[in-house]
Protein backbone atom coordinates (compact mmCIF):
# COMPACT_ATOMS: atom_id res chain seq x y z
CA UNK A 1 0.00 0.00 0.00
CA UNK A 2 2.31 2.44 1.11
CA UNK A 3 4.80 1.32 -1.98
CA UNK A 4 2.41 2.09 -4.38
CA UNK A 5 1.22 5.58 -2.49
CA UNK A 6 5.05 6.14 -2.98
CA UNK A 7 5.06 5.63 -6.80
CA UNK A 8 2.01 7.50 -7.67
CA UNK A 9 3.49 10.56 -5.48
CA UNK A 10 7.02 10.00 -7.48
CA UNK A 11 5.31 9.19 -10.82
CA UNK A 12 4.08 12.74 -10.36
CA UNK A 13 7.00 14.97 -8.69
CA UNK A 14 9.56 13.56 -11.23
CA UNK A 15 8.20 15.17 -14.10
CA UNK A 16 7.45 18.43 -12.08
CA UNK A 17 11.20 18.64 -11.25
CA UNK A 18 11.63 17.98 -14.98
CA UNK A 19 9.74 20.72 -16.23
CA UNK A 20 10.85 23.45 -13.54
CA UNK A 21 14.78 22.66 -15.01
CA UNK A 22 13.33 22.82 -18.32
CA UNK A 23 11.26 26.09 -16.98
CA UNK A 24 14.77 27.49 -15.67
CA UNK A 25 16.89 26.63 -18.85
CA UNK A 26 14.14 28.78 -21.49
CA UNK A 27 14.28 31.87 -18.94
CA UNK A 28 18.03 31.77 -18.39
CA UNK A 29 17.80 31.40 -22.18
CA UNK A 30 15.65 34.46 -22.56
CA UNK A 31 16.72 36.59 -20.11
CA UNK A 32 20.17 36.21 -21.02
CA UNK A 33 19.46 37.00 -25.27
CA UNK A 34 17.61 39.81 -23.97
CA UNK A 35 20.63 41.55 -21.96
CA UNK A 36 22.81 40.44 -24.76
CA UNK A 37 20.50 42.46 -27.22
CA UNK A 38 20.50 45.61 -24.56
CA UNK A 39 24.28 45.58 -24.43
CA UNK A 40 24.52 45.19 -28.15
CA UNK A 41 21.73 48.39 -28.56
CA UNK A 42 23.47 50.43 -25.22
CA UNK A 43 26.62 50.00 -26.52
CA UNK A 44 27.42 48.38 -22.55
CA UNK A 45 28.42 44.53 -22.59
CA UNK A 46 26.75 42.50 -20.41
CA UNK A 47 27.94 39.40 -18.46
CA UNK A 48 25.41 36.99 -20.26
CA UNK A 49 27.52 34.51 -20.23
CA UNK A 50 27.98 34.08 -16.29
CA UNK A 51 23.82 34.58 -16.07
CA UNK A 52 23.43 31.79 -18.85
CA UNK A 53 26.07 29.51 -16.48
CA UNK A 54 23.88 30.42 -13.75
CA UNK A 55 20.71 29.25 -15.01
CA UNK A 56 22.11 26.44 -16.45
CA UNK A 57 23.65 25.20 -13.49
CA UNK A 58 20.58 25.50 -11.45
CA UNK A 59 18.30 23.68 -13.63
CA UNK A 60 20.84 21.00 -13.86
CA UNK A 61 20.49 20.73 -10.35
CA UNK A 62 16.48 20.28 -10.74
CA UNK A 63 17.03 17.41 -12.95
CA UNK A 64 19.69 16.01 -11.06
CA UNK A 65 16.56 15.67 -8.31
CA UNK A 66 14.51 13.76 -10.39
CA UNK A 67 16.99 11.23 -11.55
CA UNK A 68 17.84 10.71 -7.96
CA UNK A 69 14.05 10.48 -7.03
CA UNK A 70 13.81 7.95 -10.05
CA UNK A 71 16.36 5.69 -7.69
CA UNK A 72 13.16 4.47 -5.93
CA UNK A 73 11.02 3.65 -8.76
CA UNK A 74 14.27 1.27 -10.21
CA UNK A 75 13.14 -2.01 -10.56
CA UNK A 76 15.79 -4.08 -12.64
CA UNK A 77 19.93 -3.23 -12.40
CA UNK A 78 19.94 -2.19 -16.79
CA UNK A 79 17.90 0.28 -15.16
CA UNK A 80 20.02 1.15 -12.08
CA UNK A 81 23.04 1.53 -15.01
CA UNK A 82 21.44 3.52 -17.21
CA UNK A 83 20.21 6.01 -14.28
CA UNK A 84 23.87 5.86 -12.99
CA UNK A 85 24.97 7.37 -16.56
CA UNK A 86 22.85 10.20 -16.10
CA UNK A 87 23.66 11.28 -13.18
CA UNK A 88 26.96 10.89 -13.90
CA UNK A 89 26.52 12.92 -17.11
CA UNK A 90 24.96 15.58 -15.19
CA UNK A 91 26.65 15.88 -12.40
CA UNK A 92 29.90 16.26 -15.14
CA UNK A 93 27.86 19.23 -16.60
CA UNK A 94 27.30 20.94 -13.44
CA UNK A 95 30.90 20.99 -12.58
CA UNK A 96 31.91 22.10 -15.67
CA UNK A 97 29.45 25.12 -15.96
CA UNK A 98 30.57 25.65 -12.50
CA UNK A 99 34.19 25.58 -13.60
CA UNK A 100 33.40 28.06 -16.58
CA UNK A 101 31.31 30.03 -14.27
CA UNK A 102 34.23 30.47 -11.61
CA UNK A 103 36.77 31.05 -14.33
CA UNK A 104 34.26 33.72 -16.27
CA UNK A 105 33.86 35.52 -13.29
CA UNK A 106 37.74 35.98 -12.37
CA UNK A 107 38.58 37.31 -15.39
CA UNK A 108 35.60 39.53 -15.26
CA UNK A 109 36.74 40.16 -11.79
CA UNK A 110 40.63 40.78 -12.81
CA UNK A 111 40.33 41.81 -16.31
CA UNK A 112 43.86 41.56 -18.08
CA UNK A 113 45.63 44.43 -19.25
Amino acid sequence: MLEHSVELFLEVLIPICELMGISIVAISAVSAFWQYLKGLVKGTPANVKFQLANGLALSLEFKMAAEILKTVLIRDFGELVVLGAVIILRALLSFLIHFEMHHSKENHDHPTQ
